[in-house]
């Protein structure tokens, strides 16, 4: 009985940090959206990891010499690779097509964690589970109505850090068991700042003052989220977390209002609603059925 009972406080606390993640996520890349036009997409994205990388060295100073040390090199610099790659193709779109269409196009990454998960960390992919990825993958399409604006050209980028957050997603649940947070934090932030750092000076353009607001925000924002996002890996499946990507559609929506003036449709609304449904579904089955 009390293992019973910790499986459940695990899944409902892996849950808790899905959802700060998308978030903190969502939130920096409203700021993502701000950023770009006035300094470029490649300081933006050097900004994101370089901000993340000084938070980092702050906050773990003390412990440096414990973070630093991984049981996966490899697996380290893979997730980190792809990870800003996933951030490059996407801040590419954020600066493109809208907020909300952007989150739309990237919310079919679920679907891939999930079928990953089952074909390479070997999870299992139960009824439920597949019930609530297909029904907020309805909701997504009820978002992106294929056919319209969203599938131009430009939606290519969202659709390439899909693939790639996917498989970050899957290399973070792979090592999230016997590392640190901490040190795959650490990772993600060293890889992308060194090699965005070789590139920056061929682009770089001098921020103003609002632009240095936006950039520690973006840092901030984006740091917190990754935090959060490698806790949720470490404590729940990736298949069974999937469906909670989904409530970025949501998020993505309310920063577009209050920021960009984007109001949704009905149809926008009407998605975001089945969305938030099958990932209310999925949580209340994996949490109090068990």
């Amino acid at each position: 009985m009390p293992e019973a009972i910790s499986g459940k406080s695990d899944h409902g606390q892996a849950i808790v940090m899905m959802v700060a993640a998308i978030f903190c996520f969502t939130l920096m890349d409203a700021g993502v959206k701000a950023l770009a036009p006035r300094i470029g997409v490649l300081p933006t994205l050097w900004a994101r990891y370089a901000g993340q990388m000084i938070v980092v060295l702050i906050w773990f100073l003390p412990h440096l010499r414990q973070v630093t040390r991984t049981q996966y090199p490899r697996l380290q610099l893979l997730r980190s690779i792809l990870l800003m790659c996933a951030t490059g193709f996407f801040f590419l779109g954020l600066s493109l097509i809208p907020i909300t269409e952007a989150s739309a196009l990237m919310a079919v990454n679920p679907v891939l964690i999930t079928l990953g998960a089952g074909l390479f960390l070997r999870e299992h992919l139960g009824p439920r589970r597949l019930i609530g990825i297909a029904i907020a993958l309805c909701g997504a399409l009820i978002v992106i109505r294929p056919g319209s604006d969203v599938f131009a050209p430009a939606a290519l980028a969202p659709l390439a850090a899909a693939v790639c957050y996917s498989g970050y997603a899957l290399l973070t649940r792979k090592v999230g068991p016997d590392e640190d947070p901490r040190t795959s934090l650490f990772y993600t932030g060293l890889v992308g700042t060194l090699v965005l750092s070789s590139a920056v000076p061929f682009a770089w353009q001098t921020p103003d003052a609002i632009s240095l607001l936006l950039i520690a925000e973006v840092a901030l924002a984006g740091t917190i989220g990754q935090m959060c996002l490698i806790r949720a890996f470490s404590q729940g499946e990736a298949a069974m977390l999937a469906p909670y990507s989904y409530s970025g559609l949501v998020f993505a929506t309310i920063w577009g209002a209050l920021f960009f003036t984007e109001f949704p449709d009905i149809w926008t609304i009407c998605g975001a609603l089945v969305i938030t449904g099958s990932g209310l579904y999925v949580w209340h089955r994996e949490t109090h059925r068990r």
